[in-house]
């Protein structure tokens, strides 16, 4: 077997080539990850051991971990498909509604609730745009501005939990995915709390519309409307976090809450009846599968290649000489870490989050942890970085469905983000350099040492 040193680093070079000239054709990340993985032994020469292949990989995928992720997907289609935005929506506008900037200030706070519910960004960016960027420019605010803040607070959806990314993570890196789960709420808030005083300051400037003589929702019927949806994120996070219920366990009561959820809002209609509402929920029920089934399907197909890609590496002992060239560059933890973030950033612009997730980061996060960051800490950090390429430009997800459903033209969408872009990065950069934050709610709970 030739030296695994030789010619490595023009060898991955080449594999991400072809994983970004395979995207670029247009074909499905599912496809192009696993013809990439397997493409990637013959590379480095290593054919030979694809005939044991199947029984490693296999045994790899064998984790109770990986059912929350379609219970998760599942629980986030019943209740997109529920109506609950609209009620979420109201509760935020009875929060912070009144404030300067109002309506900006609510876009950010539905965020957050939604976040406690789908776990997907692309799922939220969805809901608020048909919303909220209307209501928004009906009522004084730019249309760009309204498209861009609800892009950039999307980025909340993934890192509080329930968070889809954090179970790929957790179960490629076989970190515990309920801490990561706790150790998203605060950087998730973090994010938040960066785009408030955003949206604060862009309100003053630009004279944005809101304040005490704002129309406010009635508040009981709110209440009842938004408890219910609300249901969720304090099954989810409390369960997991105080250790009543494992990841898995609460998906599962999250699909049952989120049928339930579903028939409350059918009913709400006074000119519904039970059996219609029943029908409508069942309805919603079988498409929400359909669509589960899909995504679960194509999300398996990554996780097929990740676990090939990293018998590759463990067959060319990459991490070893990662950490090699670390010690030799004389990197200290903190510094290597801020390395591996800025490259994560950078792929981030060019790749798909799952590509990036799934070539790049068995490379670099290893070392890192040997050089002594906490595996949790880590984790919580490359799930909201490779988030964040979803709102940067050129080939942002979360850019091309808000710029598709608002109608703002997506060049001009991507130059108006770029502030809230640079925001969040700064907020990454102090969860980096103050792990303590990120470490804080695993630790009280005894999730972490």
């Amino acid at each position: 077997m030739p030296d695994p040193a030789d010619g490595i680093g023009m060898v991955w070079i080449l594999i991400i080539a072809f994983a970004l000239a395979t995207l670029a054709s247009g074909a499905a990340i599912a496809y192009v990850a696993g013809a990439t993985a397997v493409l990637s032994f013959f590379a480095v020469d290593a054919g030979r051991y694809l005939a044991i292949l199947p029984q490693r990989v296999l045994s790899q995928l064998d984790v109770f971990t990986f059912l929350a992720m379609p219970l998760f997907i599942l629980a986030g289609e019943l209740i997109s498909r529920g109506g609950i935005t609209r009620a979420l929506i109201d509760f935020s506008m009875l929060v912070v509604g009144r404030l300067k900037g109002g309506l900006g200030h609510v876009n950010v706070a539905t965020s957050i609730f939604m976040a406690g519910i789908s776990g997907s960004a692309v799922a939220d960016a969805v809901a608020t745009t048909s919303a909220l960027v209307p209501e928004m420019e009906r009522r004084g605010y730019e249309r760009t501005y309204a498209a861009a803040l609800t892009a950039a607070s999307s980025v909340i959806g993934p890192i509080i939990p329930p968070s889809l990314v954090m179970i790929f993570y957790g179960a490629l890196m076989n970190v515990s995915v309920a801490s990561l789960f706790a150790g998203g709420i605060l950087p998730g808030l973090c994010v938040a709390a960066g785009l408030f005083t955003y949206n604060a300051w862009a309100a003053h400037r630009h004279d944005h519309p809101g304040g005490l003589a704002s129309d406010m929702p009635p508040l009981l019927p709110t209440l009842i409307r938004a408890g219910p949806a609300l249901l969720v994120p304090i099954i989810v996070i409390a369960g997991i976090v105080f250790g009543v219920v494992t990841p898995t366990e609460a998906a599962a009561l999250t699909v049952l809450v989120a049928l339930a959820v579903s028939l409350f809002y059918a009913l709400l209609d006074p000119d519904t009846s039970f059996s219609r509402a029943l029908s409508i929920t069942m309805r919603n029920a079988n498409a929400a599968l359909e669509r589960t089934a899909i995504l679960t399907g194509a999300i398996f197909v990554i996780l097929f290649a990740a676990a090939i890609f990293g018998y590759l590496i463990a067959i060319q002992d990459v991490p070893q000489m990662i950490r090699d060239l670390v010690a030799s560059a004389g990197l200290t933890g903190v510094q290597y870490l801020i390395l591996v973030m800025a490259i994560l950033v950078l792929a981030g612009m060019v790749m798909d989050a799952m590509m990036a997730l799934v070539l790049l980061v068995p490379l670099l996060v290893p070392a890192a942890i040997a050089g002594g960051a906490d595996p949790v800490h880590v984790g919580v950090l490359v799930c909201l970085n490779l988030t964040l390429g979803l709102i940067s430009p050129p080939f942002g997800g979360c850019l091309m469905v808000v710029s598709a459903t608002s109608g703002v033209k997506y060049l001009t969408l991507a130059r108006a983000i770029i502030p809230m872009f640079v925001i969040e990065v700064v907020i990454l950069l102090v969860l980096v350099l103050f792990p303590d934050i990120t470490l804080f709610l695993p630790r009280m709970s005894g999730l972490v040492p």
